[in-house]
């Protein structure tokens, strides 16, 4: 048997265990608050719902020894873990001892043996990449369909979540793309060859232009004049009566002209027409909804978790309309806290709390960024232009509980040469009470607040080395 044919028989073990738990039992589910831990939520609660079973739901940001140890206090006598858990195992056998345990996850996992107490579901058990194969939502995706084959149904929700985790790179690897054909074949999505912009569903023309930094286009990107002038020269009219041109409003020959335009304009760049990918249309959801593009819905639930509203989040995910709307206003707040965000970052670029070393970069917003949302500003950043190739993005702010979240990004990744995750757990080596997880592209950690000066330390010896070793190689 292949290394899929046993992750297929894992999540066919996994069924089989989780048919055998009495439909009396109230079922504890515990999920990560990015999009793509929404996504596998939402796929596990359809999936109790069709099963007639009673649950109780947690979104957490992280999940350490002190959430455990509270969940362990708790009177639920069968848990399930999605897009979480596998960096916690030997805590979770520890204090969920005696209890039913399922973790369906694909990060990483830390100390497993095969004769652990706990229903695991996880791909880098055979040897296949969980951080570019397949998303959190997509391993529960598997389990619910070895459960259900009616939840194919919702195949649209775990590529949502692969979206969210930056798998997707123009296309799929194999698992994602076995659940991106079964979408498709449902009739949840339609992938279709198009500009790689994002807004194309909600935002005016020129202003998703303006703000198009992957891919970067000279001239136009970080300028709302230069989006205008751009649009004008090329023979576009922006305007669209009294209002504004989207690029769901563009015709066959605008559209010509908007492709060829952006490509001229990238000439100098190494690929000048990687603008062009797979966008990946929900045709079941409104026109100009941010429902409607893939990579706007897992905008949106992001938008939900760093809020705090992980719950609107999910009813988007299952089509309640309610929620959806509250979900769709919540993007309005997330909005606001980004620009918030970015406005502390460009006022204190050349303060103590920003770093500026060799080819990296620490910024340390302490409590003026929201906890939730530092990761964002660092995955802006590292997009933008402001940052010059291969630097290293750490930043930091601090939550209400004594602790500080940390995320680490690269603006390229150096070509795949680097994994995150690997160098943040160098950089938290030694520094007690802290922990770590992600991914190759994006990681990060919590460390206890009053060990940030230590961890600053450790990070720009620990960069340095790093950005000092690429610049030779």
């Amino acid at each position: 048997m292949d290394c899929y044919g046993e992750f297929e028989l894992q999540a066919r073990n996994a069924a089989e265990a989780f048919r055998q738990i009495d439909k009396k039992e109230i079922i504890r589910v515990i999920s990560h608050l990015d999009a793509d831990g929404i996504s596998a939520c939402a796929i596990m609660i359809k999936l109790l719902n069709n099963e007639n079973r009673k649950y109780s739901v947690s979104i957490v940001q992280q999940l350490n020894r002190a959430v455990l140890s509270q969940l362990a206090a708790e009177p639920y006598k069968c848990f399930i873990f999605t897009d979480i858990g596998s960096g916690v195992i030997s805590d979770i056998k520890e204090l969920l001892n005696g209890r039913k345990v399922f973790v369906l996850d694909h990060h990483s996992i830390e100390g497993y043996s095969a004769t652990d107490g706990v229903v695991l579901v996880n791909p880098h058990i055979c040897g296949i990449d969980g951080g570019k194969e397949i998303s959190g939502a997509g391993v529960v995706f598997r389990f619910a369909c070895a459960v259900d084959k009616a939840m194919e149904e919702l195949a649209h929700i775990a590529i949502i979540g692969a979206i969210g985790d930056l798998q997707e790179q123009k296309g799929f690897l194999r698992l994602n793309q076995e659940i991106l054909d079964i979408a498709v074949k449902k009739g949840k999505i339609q992938v279709k060859k198009g500009l790689r912009i994002f807004g194309s569903q909600t935002k005016p023309l020129h202003k998703a232009l303006e703000y198009c930094t992957d891919p970067y286009i000279p001239g136009v990107s970080g300028s709302e004049s230069g989006a205008i002038q751009f649009l004008y020269q090329i023979g576009i009219e922006p305007k669209n009566g009294n209002g504004w041109k989207k690029i769901v409003h563009l015709d066959e020959d605008e559209m010509k002209k908007l492709v060829t335009g952006i490509i001229m304009k990238r000439l100098n760049e190494a690929n000048p027409d990687d603008v062009l990918g797979n966008v990946y249309i929900l045709p079941h959801e409104e026109e100009e909804s941010p429902t409607r593009d893939a990579k706007e819905f897992a905008t949106l639930l992001n938008a939900c978790g760093r809020l705090g509203r992980a719950s609107f989040g999910i009813g988007a995910c299952l089509n309640d309309k309610k929620t959806k709307q509250q979900a769709i206003r919540s993007l309005g707040d997330y909005k606001k806290e980004i620009v918030n965000a970015l406005n502390w970052y460009n006022n204190n670029k050349f303060t103590d709390d920003i770093y500026w070393g060799n080819k990296f970069v620490i910024i340390n917003a302490k409590q003026n960024v929201m906890s939730t949302m530092i990761g964002t500003l660092a995955s802006i950043l590292s997009k933008s232009n402001v940052m010059t190739n291969n630097v290293f993005i750490l930043s930091m702010a601090q939550a209400i509980d004594g602790s500080t979240k940390v995320s680490l990004r690269t603006t390229n990744n150096l070509n795949g040469n680097l994994d995150l995750k690997n160098i943040i757990e160098e950089i938290i080596d030694g520094i007690g009470n802290s922990e770590s997880g992600g991914h190759q592209n994006a990681a990060g950690a919590v460390i206890p607040t009053d060990k940030e000066a230590n961890f600053i330390g450790q990070a720009k010896e620990v960069l340095g080395k790093y950005a000092m070793e690429e610049r030779i190689g």
